[in-house]
């Protein structure tokens, strides 16, 4: 097969722009160096967009949400992302959680059956010098490939560290003390709660700022981490309520084990731990927000000591990789093209996105940008009133370059709104004014109107 385009990495980013070229009769290579024999720290097997931290696309609520209206806006230009993240879909209340390994199934099945793909398990070493290229290969870029892309950029990659949440198995979760439910009972019995007393809240703040953590390389101890998968133990040494907001939030759980003779405060717990279910048998469930860097024997120590987790198994304990990422508001283009070497595109989360689906977005983006060049065809970027237009123009200028960090798509990213609308109203005006815009520009884009 005569290659068109060589994309680098078989990610969400890499799927995503494969299919958006293959299904427009474009001969794409998609080289994956998981099943040659290469593989990275965090993943675990070799299939084509594999999820390794949590199996949630977070938030599908279209109508109030900035990362709900991504999904839509996906959906409405036909992503493989989304295709197979309503096959694999999971119980979540109102986020959309997927099982992992149909998700990843359904990704290679369907980029299998288009003819104009192949996909190669090969590890790239080198940026090639000509042909156009979508590096999607994530924030695990392989140290050979990243040195090459420094070279390219001639600017050092960023880092940080990203953490990764243990997974349970749900008949070692202790029912008759934890309890089924969303909070404030909103999107049914989505979660499994796990509470605390204050006697075992402080407890086991103590025993995360005792445990003992993975220790840092030399050339890892100044990487920052990122906001929003910080390891628990590093928000826990921000205060030791610090919690209570943040992922251990009692607030809309109400306990119906607890009687209230027996807990002077009533039913609602000081703290609580989620687990949110991980694979389509609901026999897999992750602990919501407990991505962790403490070493594995201390982690199954230490999370025994939870309140219904006292025989947890462990299908996956918590872990640590190292993410990379260009500082792409220097370095790109408005078309995610590298400025000193433009036949290379850059897409996911290697330019600064962060979470599934933005860098499912930008893979997507960058296949029609390619597609557009190809084709011959006019491009004009979605709108900045757009989620996918909010993100794309944050990533490839917007941002400020000399402070520029991953970022998850939220409504800070768009144009305001008019002074008029009301703050109650204004994540549903947003969200209808990107629909509205969407579909205008759909209906006028060569490329897009394909889908």
């Amino acid at each position: 097969m005569t290659r068109q385009v060589h994309i680098i990495g078989g990610g969400l980013a890499g799927s995503e722009a494969a299919w958006q070229l293959a299904r427009r009769g474009i001969h794409v290579r998609l080289s994956e160096m998981r099943g040659s024999g290469d593989s990275t720290p965090a993943h675990q097997g070799i299939g084509l967009a594999e999820l390794v931290c949590s199996n949630s696309f977070r938030s599908d609520d279209h109508e109030n949400n900035a990362v709900g209206l991504l999904h839509q806006e996906l959906r409405a230009l036909d992503s493989l992302i989304m295709r197979a993240a309503a096959v694999a879909q999971v119980p979540a209340g109102s986020a959309l959680a997927v099982d992992r390994d149909v998700f990843s199934a359904e990704v290679e099945k369907a980029l299998a059956a288009q003819p104009t793909l192949e996909v190669v398990r090969e590890r790239i070493d080198v940026l090639p010098a000509a042909g156009l290229t979508i590096v999607a290969t994530g924030p695990l870029t392989a140290a050979a490939l990243a040195a090459s892309i420094g070279a390219a950029t001639g600017a050092d990659s960023l880092a940080f560290f990203d953490a990764i949440a243990p997974i349970i198995h749900h008949d070692s979760v202790n029912m008759d003390i934890a309890w089924k439910a969303a909070r404030w009972d909103k999107g049914g019995k989505d979660y499994i709660n796990c509470p605390m007393t204050r006697e075992q809240y402080y407890a086991f703040h103590q025993g995360l700022m005792d445990g003992e953590k993975t220790e840092f390389r030399e050339w890892e101890a100044n990487t920052p981490y990122f906001e929003g998968c910080m390891p628990i133990e590093v928000m826990a040494s921000r205060g030791v309520e610090t919690l209570r907001f943040g992922p251990m939030k009692p607030v809309g759980l109400d306990n119906p084990h607890w009687a209230t003779e027996e807990h002077p405060s009533g039913r609602w717990p000081y703290a609580v731990v989620q687990l949110r279910q991980d694979n389509k048998l609901g026999t897999l469930w992750n602990m919501v927000g407990f991505q962790t860097k403490l070493k594995h024997a201390e982690q199954v120590r230490l999370l025994r000591t939870i309140p219904g987790l006292e025989q947890a198994e462990f299908a996956r304990l918590g872990g640590l990789h190292r993410n990379t990422f260009l500082n792409a508001p220097e370095l790109l283009d408005r078309q995610l093209r590298l400025k000193r070497a433009p036949h290379i595109r850059f897409a996911g989360q290697i330019t600064g996105c962060e979470g599934y689906v933005e860098s499912a977005s930008v893979g997507l983006l960058a296949g029609l940008m390619t597609a557009a060049q190809l084709t011959g065809s006019d491009w004009a970027s979605p709108p900045q009133t757009t989620a996918l237009g909010a993100l794309l123009a944050h990533i490839t200028g917007d941002a400020e370059a000399d402070s520029y960090q991953p970022m998850n798509i939220n409504f800070g990213l768009f144009p305001p709104l008019p002074d008029e609308v009301k703050k109650k109203q204004r994540k549903a005006g947003y969200t209808q004014r990107a629909k509205a815009d969407l579909a205008t520009w759909q209906s006028i884009s060569e490329i897009a109107a394909l889908a």
